[in-house]
C-alpha cells in the first residue's frame, strides 16, 4: 500500500458552543481526500496546543483527552494494519466505516443468484438458451439445500463464502447429491459466475476461490462408426414415426447440427456456397458463432424427403423433428432393432459427424472446427476423436517411406 495516510488533531474555532468552547476534531486524509468528525469533547482555546495538537497541562481534564487522542491515533494505526492484512486497498471510505464502527450493508447470496438467473431468463431466446436457464436454476437450488445441510440457514452473507465454503460445497455435491465429478465441477463453475459479479461490483474484497483448483475429466465421447451408420441407414422401419427420427438422426450425422439448431432451420438457412453448391449457413443457438456447412448429399436427400411435409410448411421449418426427449426416447429403440450396442441419444450425431463423416475421411481439424462452429480448437478436439483407423492410414504413408529408404539405404552398403 502506498497510499499516503495524514492524521491530524485540532480545536475547531467555527464550532465554538454558547460557552465559548471548542470541539476538538479528528481529520484524516488519505491520498488528498479527507474526512473529519468530533470527539464530543470540548476545551477552552487557550488550553490548546497547536503545535502538539494536544490539550495542554497534566490535569485530569488534559489526561482524559489526550489519551482519548492516543486511543483514536493507536486505532487509525490498527486499521491500516487490517486493511493490509486483508488486502484492501487504503481508502477514505473503508477507514470511515471501520474507525466509527460502521457496518456496511450485508449482501445476501441468494437474492444476488436470483437475479442474476431472472437475467438469464430475459435473455433466452437472444443470448442463452433454454438449457442455459435451467442449469442454472439446478445450481441455485443446490446452493440453497446446501446452506441448509451445512448451516442450517436459508441465505448467508457473502462475507462469510471462503476456501472453506467451496471445498465444503463440491463435498456435498459429489456425496450427498451423487454427482459425478464432471457434473459437480460444473455447478461449481456456474456459483463462481456468482462470485465474479460479487468481486466485479466491489461487494467482495477477497476471491474465495483463488486457491480453488478443480479438473474435468476427459469424457470418452460415443459416435457410430461406418458400418453402424450403414445399418442405420439401411434398415427399413414398419414405423413412419421410426423412419422420420432416423431420418433426422442421419442428417445431423452428415451436417454436425446439434438438435435445437435442426429444429430451427428454415429455407433462409440453405444458401449457394463459394463453390455454387448449396450450404447450411446459420448461427448456432447455444454460442450464436456461425456455421458454414457444404450440404452432402445424403442430407440433401433427406431434405427433400421431407420438403412437402405440412408441418415444414405450417412452422417455415426444413425438417419435421419431434422433441429432443421424444427423439432420444426413440433414438434407444432405433438403437436396440439396428443391433447398435450404445446408449444412441441425438447428440452421438454431432459426435459422429466430427469423427467418422469427417476427420477420418482426411478432413483438416481446422475444418471441422470451423463446420461445427467452435470459437477453438480445444473444443473441436474433445469432439473428434482420431479413430484408429485414421492413425493406421497415417502410419502406413510413414511406414512406406521408411521402406523406400531403407531398400536404398541396403543397396548402397550392399545388403
Amino acid at each position: 500500500m502506498n497510499s499516503k495516510v495524514t492524521l491530524h488533531f485540532y480545536a475547531k474555532s467555527t464550532k465554538a458552543n454558547g460557552n465559548g468552547l471548542l470541539p476538538i476534531y479528528v481529520r484524516l486524509t488519505i491520498d488528498g481526500k479527507r474526512f473529519e468528525y468530533s470527539t464530543k469533547k470540548f476545551i477552552e482555546p487557550s488550553k490548546w496546543s497547536t503545535e502538539l495538537s494536544k490539550m495542554k497541562g497534566n490535569s485530569e481534564e488534559a489526561r482524559s483527552i489526550n489519551n482519548l487522542l492516543d486511543f483514536t491515533r493507536n486505532r487509525i494505526n490498527e486499521i491500516q494494519f487490517e486493511l493490509l492484512k486483508d488486502g484492501v486497498s487504503l481508502n477514505i471510505d473503508e477507514f470511515k466505516n471501520r474507525l466509527l464502527g460502521i457496518k456496511q450493508r450485508e449482501r445476501l447470496l441468494i437474492p444476488i443468484f436470483t437475479e442474476h438467473n431472472r437475467k438469464i431468463k430475459e435473455l433466452v431466446g437472444s443470448e442463452y438458451a433454454p438449457g442455459t436457464l435451467e442449469r442454472y436454476e439446478t445450481s441455485l437450488k443446490h446452493t440453497k439445500d446446501f446452506l441448509q445441510w451445512k448451516f442450517r440457514v436459508s441465505d448467508i452473507d457473502i462475507e462469510k463464502i471462503d476456501h472453506a465454503f467451496i471445498t465444503e460445497y463440491e463435498f456435498y455435491l459429489r456425496t450427498e447429491r451423487k454427482c459425478a465429478n464432471n457434473t459437480a465441477v460444473k455447478y461449481i463453475k456456474n456459483f463462481h459466475k456468482i462470485i465474479n459479479i460479487c468481486l466485479a461490483n466491489g461487494w467482495l474484497t477477497k476471491d474465495p476461490f483463488a486457491n480453488y483448483k478443480a479438473k474435468v475429466k476427459e469424457v470418452i465421447r460415443e459416435f457410430l462408426t461406418e458400418q453402424e451408420i450403414q445399418s442405420l441407414m439401411e434398415k427399413e422401419f414398419v414405423s413412419e414415426r421410426l423412419e422420420l427420427v432416423r431420418d433426422i438422426f442421419v442428417f445431423s450425422c452428415f451436417t454436425g447440427l446439434a438438435y435445437i439448431d435442426v429444429k430451427q432451420l428454415t429455407p433462409d438457412n440453405i444458401v449457394l456456397g463459394i463453390d455454387g453448391d448449396k450450404w447450411i449457413n446459420k448461427n448456432r443457438q447455444k454460442t450464436d458463432t456461425n456455421s458454414k456447412i457444404p450440404l452432402l448429399p445424403t442430407a440433401q436427400f433427406i431434405m427433400d424427403k421431407y420438403s412437402d411435409y405440412p408441418v415444414n410448411k405450417n412452422k417455415g421449418t426444413i425438417l419435421p423433428i419431434l422433441s429432443n426427449q421424444k427423439m432420444n426416447a426413440y433414438l434407444k429403440e432405433i438403437a436396440t432393432v439396428c443391433g447398435i450396442n450404445k446408449e444412441l441419444t441425438f447428440h452421438i450425431a454431432r459426435h459422429t459427424f466430427a469423427t467418422t463423416v469427417t476427420l477420418s475421411n482426411g478432413v483438416p481439424i481446422e475444418t471441422v472446427s470451423k463446420m461445427l462452429g467452435h470459437t477453438n480448437l480445444k473444443t473441436t478436439q474433445h469432439y473428434a476423436k482420431i479413430l484408429d483407423k485414421k492413425i493406421s492410414e497415417d502410419m502406413q504413408v510413414l511406414k512406406a517411406k521408411f521402406n523406400t529408404n531403407l531398400q536404398t539405404q541396403s543397396k548402397s552398403m550392399n545388403y
